[in-house]
């Protein structure tokens, strides 16, 4: 068994990062999936597809949410899906390098993979020194 992946973003950010992580790692070592909120979607029903993602992607070990931005809709959905019964865990900043982070330590536990997160997102941040 493994950690699923969902990202919550908003509309046309999720997929493209999946797309991207695809383009780096062919066969992706964790199911990954995307929610991606629309301008003025109804809450509800994007909580309902959510829900519907969640529970696909998890096995038995949880579910990593990685949302794009925290305290906008996608991940506030994502955070209310805790009644679920689903095993989850959010970080939000979703970068390429987070998730391509996440993806190179598949095996790890979900409280692990959460932290390996955060630090994959936080060090694919740069400033040129010109």
């Amino acid at each position: 068994m493994s950690v699923g992946v969902l990202l919550m973003t908003h509309e046309a950010v999720g997929h493209a990062i999946i797309s991207a992580a695809h383009h780096v790692m062919p066969k992706l070592p964790l199911r990954v999936d995307a929610v991606e909120v629309p301008p003025n979607a109804d809450p509800d029903v994007m909580r309902t597809l959510t829900a519907h993602h969640a529970r696909e992607l998890d096995h038995g070990d949880g579910v990593l949410i990685l949302a794009d931005l925290y305290g906008a809709t996608p991940c506030n959905i994502g955070l209310s899906l805790g009644a679920l019964g689903v095993r989850l865990r959010c970080v939000s900043g979703l970068n390429l390098p987070m998730l391509l982070r996440v993806l190179n330590y598949a095996e790890k536990p979900l409280d692990e993979l959460a932290e390996i997160a955060a630090s994959g997102g936080r060090g694919g941040i740069f400033i040129d020194h010109a």
